[in-house]
């Protein structure tokens, strides 16, 4: 899921990090806590592995639409544009979407 996230943006994600920019680490880091967070909650609402599954792919999908639409709603701010040139800001406020949105989806889940 992580490889569809760094699909979604417009920078090597990777090659961000590996030049030290902070604000790719931590937008790609609040998107792997995120889904972390949504497969917990699906794990501790659900017994079998089917419904593990499934549930944890639909919030994974809900993660992913958030994140289009968080540049979509700030066009002002060009999310992408500005965390591949390291705004830690705009790095940090993304990160803090992923982990809200996280927070929001797993709640719906159990």
């Amino acid at each position: 899921m992580v490889f569809l996230f760094c699909r979604l943006t417009r920078y090597n994600d990777w090659e961000e990090i590996q030049r030290g920019n902070v604000a790719a680490a931590l937008a790609l880091g609040g998107k792997v806590l995120g889904l972390a967070n949504v497969m917990r909650f699906a794990i501790m609402s659900n017994m079998g592995a089917v419904e593990i599954v499934a549930w944890g792919m639909a919030g994974m999908v809900l993660l992913l639409l958030v994140y289009l639409a968080f540049e979509w709603l700030t066009p002002r701010l060009k999310v992408n544009e500005e965390i591949a040139g390291g705004n830690v800001a705009v790095g940090a406020l993304s990160m803090v979407f992923s982990l809200a949105a996280s927070l929001i989806i797993g709640a719906s889940i159990s």
